[in-house]
């Protein structure tokens, strides 16, 4: 982990015990190369990069932050949760007032509150709920919010493909090639395609995401939904594991890490 020197050698503001800190925040992300911060490119901002800097300046000492879920360059976060532990007695209030006034405008510290010790905001999330926002014409004004796809399309076709998803499956062909886990099965909770004004919108809540997997299921959608392939075409790439055959990935500006559920204390 890179750190300015201040965080690396300070020894100011150092408390009596160790404190483990829970935020939920929220992101506009285009702008930035996705949540996770890259030594092996550090010119590149991440809002991982971001936000652990300012903590750094002020809480005086390094940190290391844990989020749900590592959101792509260009995706959003309505609800994002991240945990860190700190030795600084530094009061919340306090605390949440100095990130806000330091971090880039498009982050915003939510909440901040004090977690159990053990407290992971990775390993103890129950579930994850994304949406995708689509628009079938521009709007200059959404643009930074929306995937904008000028065709007609048939959600019918969508929520048939969404109910193929249901359930425990390996999802393969919908993992970015490259990837590391150690397992690509998943458990999708709910799916479905929502009509909206102009457009439409996925929810999508599963245990697990994989690398690019919201972007690489909507993506193939799209197709199914502008008759370019068909519901059965889709239950063969879903079925191959194989992510060539899988469509282009959905423009990410339209992709929102929406909520985040943990499980009952």
């Amino acid at each position: 982990m890179v750190l300015p020197d201040s965080c690396e050698q300070s020894t100011f503001n150092i408390a009596r015990s160790r404190r483990n800190l829970k935020m939920l925040l929220e992101y506009d992300g285009t702008d930035f190369a996705g949540w996770q911060r890259q030594p092996q490119n550090l010119h590149q901002k991440t809002i991982q990069g971001e936000i652990e800097s300012v903590l750094c300046r002020v809480l005086q000492e390094p940190v290391e932050l844990i989020a749900a879920g590592r959101t792509d360059a260009g995706v959003h976060a309505k609800a994002q949760v991240a945990n860190f532990l700190t030795e600084n007695s530094l009061s919340i209030s306090r605390l949440k007032h100095a990130l806000n006034g330091l971090l880039p405008s498009q982050i915003k510290i939510i909440e901040i509150e004090d977690a159990p010790e053990n407290f992971n905001a990775r390993f103890d999330a129950k579930s994850r709920t994304y949406r995708y926002f689509l628009l079938t014409r521009y709007s200059a004004l959404l643009s930074r919010f929306t995937g904008i796809y000028r065709y007609d399309f048939d959600a019918r076709a969508m929520n048939a493909c969404c109910q193929e998803i249901l359930g425990q499956h390996d999802f393969t062909s919908f993992s970015k090639a490259g990837s590391q886990t150690k397992t690509r099965i998943c458990t999708i909770e709910k799916a479905r395609w929502y009509q909206r004004k102009n457009g439409l919108m996925l929810e999508i809540r599963a245990n697990r995401f994989l690398h690019s997997m919201v972007r690489l299921l909507v993506g193939t959608m799209i197709k199914v939904g502008n008759g370019e392939l068909s519901v059965q075409d889709f239950d063969a790439i879903f079925s191959a594991k194989d992510v060539c055959l899988a469509a282009t990935s959905a423009q990410p500006q339209g992709l929102f890490l929406w909520h985040v559920e943990y499980k009952s204390a």
